[in-house]
């Protein structure tokens, strides 16, 4: 028995693939006989050694996908073999293409339970099931519809940011478009100062660096969306990482245990390889100390707010951002507050848009290349009710396969035990930003209500829901450290708006608390000095020149859209990486996913996985295209010029600055600020973290 041929069929609907195979398919000759899951065709083969050969076909259904399969039975080919092949693939592509379906245009008005149930129905049952689903529902809905239009309109984004000349006249430079909403608003008079030093525009992520410039004594104001509190995620992180929380003066080492709801033991890193070739299967990646500290999101949030109002800061939450205007002394904002429909003007120093995926700001800013890649991410927290034995609390998934591609996507998925017997899933893909295909929350809930039993064996409707988690976590792939618009006069984008990401577990949360004493250093001497221009702002960022480099990486688990690829191809990939890493020593491991490779691991771990696996650089050349390959050679020579520089300068020059930190501050602060991020870029992402500048 010998496979001939294995594809992925984008449709969930199987029994489709199956009746077409059976009815529809044929050949010029030979006997067809109907199986039940498919067909075998035979072809009698007259001489003296072999009687028949046939093809045996067959289809299957997992992850809401359908596979097919074509094995060869005799001893030797069958008639017309690899015409055979190409034929029936050519058919089935016709038959059953790539789609990318939209979720429906729904009526404000009636219930959203109602209106989506046709099109998502498990998706409708168990949010049902959710306290408060109505409103997350509507919110994920809404949070997909927000993304569409900006990944579908990249060239002409709706216009938010506005200058104010010195005469108070509206200009509109570096702005594409407006949308009639923004349009209609009148130019703000600004009142003679602002009332806020830092106004924040998103309370997750925005909620810990407000909190920690508010300490620092700037009057900070915080708007959010949302009733503040609310996450549409989990937060997981580790000890080390989330010891720059309490270096930084936000939290005590009490505080930090009192927030952490599950510290697990292990977290495991496997990857579907049943259809992989025995050399590329590989053993479980353990990573004990990656995202092994479930933190609660809520106490977080409440002990972070309740030190921004202790610090003199303001929380105004359930109110929109609409627009900012910018002029050379303030930027002064537009915001309606929810409930009422108030509209009000506030005005600050600068403006930090905290929005993620969600920020108008962003696709204003960088229009076609505000976010390159993205991972739409769904799950649910789950307050109990699995069997005793489907998992130990002990223990976390970080990332996980149980399938090939499916549907254009390698679906991943991510489990985090929390407090008590609760379980935090995600289930999320690596996607390329495509205006044909930008991803859908909505599909992705489907796919998670479907295949949860596949994952982790479960009834369902057995499940306590705690909350769903959702959201768009971005990526951008750099090609330098100044490659893409962060900050304009008096506004800068952080986290998720900032595209802040790892290539590997793309979580905004832990890039931010991983380079939050960066961005704050920084941040606090552009204030202090009123260095609050594009020029000066747009230096203050993470870009780490080791993770540059990665996003190849990341590049090679998407499926390109309109692409058939083979269905195992990522995993193989992932399979090479990980089971690289499963052989190297701990420590390995935790640089190479907490972004601290450096360049002599990441090329000894390159050339091990080119050996292991030669197809490899075939492979990502495929996925990638040529124009990619040869952006990404730019990254390699940035890569090794950084690691010569930081070789070069070494520990002498963080000493040096600390030496002449009291007369070069003061007489030459932009040039000041300059060498503090010349500093932050050769020690950020060591494989050991240095002691921080003081």
């Amino acid at each position: 028995m010998q496979e001939l041929l294995y594809l992925e069929i984008p449709t969930p609907d199987t029994a489709s693939v199956r009746q077409w195979l059976q009815a529809d398919f044929v050949l010029d000759n030979g006997e067809k006989i109907i199986t039940p899951d498919g067909l075998r065709w035979k072809i009698p083969v007259i001489n003296a050694t072999s009687g028949r050969v046939e093809l045996s076909v067959f289809v299957w259904s997992v992850q809401r996908t359908t596979y097919l399969k074509v094995f060869l039975w005799g001893d030797q080919p069958f008639p017309e073999q690899k015409r055979i092949l190409q034929c029936l693939t050519k058919e089935i592509r016709n038959r059953f293409p790539n789609c990318y379906p939209e979720p429906p245009v729904i009526d404000a008005q009636k219930s959203i339970f109602a209106e989506l149930e046709p099109y998502y129905p498990l998706t409708v049952k168990y949010f049902q099931k959710m306290p408060n689903g109505e409103y997350d529902l509507k919110r994920a809905y809404w949070w997909e519809q927000r993304w569409r239009e900006g990944v579908k309109n990249p060239q002409k984004p709706r216009q938010v940011i506005f200058y104010q000349e010195n005469n108070g006249e509206e200009n509109t430079k570096n702005s594409s478009s407006s949308s009639s909403s923004s349009s209609s608003l009148s130019p703000v008079t600004c009142p003679l100062s602002p009332e806020y030093d830092l106004i924040y525009i998103g309370g997750a992520l925005g909620s810990i660096h407000a909190a920690v410039m508010a300490k620092l004594g700037y009057k900070v104001l915080l708007i959010e969306r949302l009733p503040f509190g609310r996450m549409n995620r989990e937060w997981n992180i580790s000890r080390d990482e989330i010891q720059s929380l309490i270096n930084l003066g936000l939290l005590t080492n009490a505080e930090v245990e009192k927030i952490i709801a599950r510290e697990y033991k292990d977290g495991f890193n496997k990857f579907f390889d049943a259809n992989n070739p025995s050399k590329l299967r590989s053993p479980v990646l353990h990573t004990p100390t990656v995202l092994n500290i479930a933190l609660d999101s809520d106490k977080l949030l409440q002990v972070c707010g309740e030190k921004l109002k202790a610090a003199g800061g303001d929380i105004w939450d359930e109110t929109e951002f609409i627009r900012a205007d910018i002029s050379s002394s303030q930027v002064s904002i537009n915001i309606k507050h929810l409930p009422t429909g108030n509209e009000q003007q506030v005005s600050g120093r600068l403006l930090i848009d905290a929005m993620g995926t969600a920020s108008p700001i962003a696709w204003q800013l960088n229009g076609g290349r505000a976010f390159d890649s993205v991972c739409p991410t769904v799950g649910a927290v789950i307050e109990k009710g699995f069997e005793p034995g489907v998992w130990d609390a002990d223990y976390g998934d970080v990332l996980y396969s149980h399938g090939d591609i499916s549907r254009g996507r390698q679906l991943i998925w991510e489990l985090f035990p929390g407090s008590g017997e609760e379980l935090t899933i995600y289930l999320f893909h690596y996607h390329e930003v495509n205006e044909k295909n930008p991803g859908s929350l909505m599909e992705m809930y489907e796919d998670f209500f479907t295949i949860l039993p596949e994952y982790r064996r479960c009834d369902l409707d057995k499940l306590v829901w705690k909350k769903p988690t959702f959201g768009y976590i971005p990526g951008h792939f750099s090609t330098s450290s100044s490659d893409r618009t962060i900050a304009v006069d008096r506004l800068i984008a952080i986290g998720d708006a900032a595209s802040l990401q790892s290539p590997l577990v793309f979580t905004g949360f832990g890039s931010l608390v991983r380079n939050l004493e960066r961005l704050t250093t920084l941040l606090n001497t552009a204030l202090k000095h009123d260095l609050l221009t594009s020029q000066h702002l747009n230096k203050i960022r993470a870009y780490q020149s080791n993770v540059a480099v990665m996003w190849l990486f990341s590049k090679g688990m998407m499926v390109p859209t309109g692409k058939f690829i083979a269905p195992q191809l990522i995993n193989s990939m992932l399979n090479t990486f990980f089971g690289l890493l499963a052989g190297e020593s701990l420590e390995v491991a935790d640089n190479f996913i907490k972004d601290r490779c450096d360049w002599f691991t990441f090329n000894r771990l390159a050339l091990k996985a080119a050996i292991k696996n030669p197809a490899l650089l075939l492979w990502i050349w495929q996925l990638a295209g040529w124009q990619d390959l040869l952006r990404w050679v730019g990254n390699y020579v940035s890569f090794a010029r950084h690691a010569l520089v930081s070789a070069l300068l070494g520990i002498w020059f963080s000493q040096f600055l600390k030496w002449s930190q009291s007369w070069l501050e003061t007489h030459f602060p932009g040039l000041w600020l300059q060498l503090l991020v010349i500093n932050y870029a050769i020690s950020t992402g060591r494989p050991r973290l240095p002691p921080a500048l003081r």
